[in-house]
């Protein structure tokens, strides 16, 4: 029989209230141990909780939730408390003395949630996403993997397999009978209406992008006002600025959000071939790698000579004898703020195109390999005449499709996925 296990669910004392969890058998047990009796069930009710020798712990409200309908599939009980740190370090001390209790570990709640089949391997990546979430976009597209968007088009598509499998089956087994001699004459056609919906979803933008930030550099030589523009964008002086050439050494990013778009902007060393400064050679070797990371590069210096597909920044408009450009897209001035608000919108409507849309699932670079995998071998079912071959290609569609959804999975990618928890969650 698994452990009971209890952490704090809610934010780091002190605060208003607490919320302790505890899950697994025994937290009917351990409710009623510290409360003095177990209250009736999904109803909120006041109790003064006690250690068993009889001292008081704090007055408190408790939630009994049998299982097996419960968050986590199992006896679930929360006491809120008051937020204080030594009241939430009695209450935890006198768990922890309860036989059978112990701590939870990072995101253990959630998985028993998914070990018991509340939650699927996507909503639980999504769930994930969602507590790491900080702009809207990103909340609302970490919404829509816990809410099961995936795991409910995954399933769709996993039936149309298995009708799929059931028709080559019955060929195999019968293909002496009239009646099941071939395969349908629309089976081809059908399975290359679904390969080209999993094209569909491959072609998305990727969830990479909006968990991460939309990533801008920005590059030119030295004193091109890069990080004057840069401070300018992330509202904070968080590069230093100087007129000396190499006052910027390394790669300085920061991860802002514009409009409700997540952006991380890179401010990089000055770009030149000589240098007799060894540490400012470095920095722009590092400036040269960022290049090669960014989803967009701003480019500062003489026009034409920044990397193919980077914007033409004007950067130093205020100033007359400043770098002139005659197809600059944008023309700014991180000094009087001349031309930035049309920047930020432009980066906003860019970034956005690049991203999913509010609201849509995005596939992350595990679930995209997956449905790549899926789409893959469905075609290949498409161009094979023996049944056996065609059978072997569903089989692998539908496991595709099994491991993504947590049907079938390893212990080394659940500890990976669920360490990205908190303890309590």
């Amino acid at each position: 029989m698994a452990d009971t296990i209890f952490a704090l669910s809610s934010g780091s004392p002190p605060a208003a209230i607490a919320v302790v969890r505890m899950s697994g058998a025994e937290a009917g047990a351990a409710l009623a141990a510290l409360a003095g009796d177990l209250p009736k069930p999904w109803r909120a009710s006041y109790r003064t909780l006690r250690v068993p020798r009889g001292t008081v712990l704090d007055q408190a409200l408790v939630l009994w939730f049998p299982g097996p309908g419960t968050a986590t599939g199992e006896d679930l009980a929360e006491l809120h408390l008051h937020g204080g740190r030594a009241v939430v370090a009695a209450v935890e001390a006198a768990l922890a003395e309860l036989p059978g209790l112990r701590r939870a570990a990072p995101g253990e709640f959630t998985r028993r949630a998914f070990a018991n089949g509340r939650i699927d391997l996507a909503e639980a990546e999504g769930l994930a996403d969602l507590l790491s979430a900080e702009t809207e976009l990103q909340r609302r597209a970490a919404m829509a993997m816990a809410g099961g968007a995936l795991s409910q088009q995954v399933a769709h598509w996993r039936e149309r397999v298995l009708t799929a499998a059931a028709a080559v089956e019955a060929v195999l087994d019968f293909g002496d009978e009239d009646d099941v001699s071939e395969l349908p004459g629309d089976f081809v056609g059908r399975l290359l209406a679904l390969a080209d919906e999993l094209a569909d979803w491959l072609s998305r933008p990727r969830a990479e992008a909006l968990r991460e930030g939309f990533r801008v550099v920005l590059a030119g030589p030295p004193n091109a006002g890069k990080s004057t523009l840069f401070n300018a964008l992330v509202e904070d002086e968080a590069a230093i600025t100087a007129p000396v050439p190499g006052t910027t050494r390394d790669v300085l990013t920061r991860s802002v959000a514009i409009a409700g778009a997540p952006f991380v902007f890179a401010d990089t060393a000055g770009l030149r071939d000589e240098s007799e400064d060894e540490i400012e050679l470095i920095g722009v070797a590092r400036a040269r790698a960022a290049l090669g990371r960014a989803d967009l590069v701003l480019w500062l210096g003489s026009e034409g000579e920044g990397p193919a597909d980077a914007w033409e920044i004007a950067a130093q408009c205020d100033r007359v004898e400043g770098p002139q450009k005659v197809r600059a897209r944008h023309r700014v001035s991180a000094v009087t703020g001349e031309g930035l608000n049309g920047l930020r919108r432009d980066l906003v409507m860019t970034a956005s195109c690049a991203m999913p849309k509010p609201g849509d699932a995005a596939l992350n670079q595990r679930q995209h390999a997956l449905l790549a995998q899926a789409e893959t071998a469905l075609r290949a079912a498409t161009r094979e005449n023996d049944p056996l071959l065609v059978a072997e290609a569903l089989r692998v569609a539908r496991v595709a499709f099994d491991t993504l959804t947590g049907r079938a999975t390893t212990e080394d990618m659940l500890d990976a996925l669920f360490g990205r928890f908190c303890i309590g969650k």
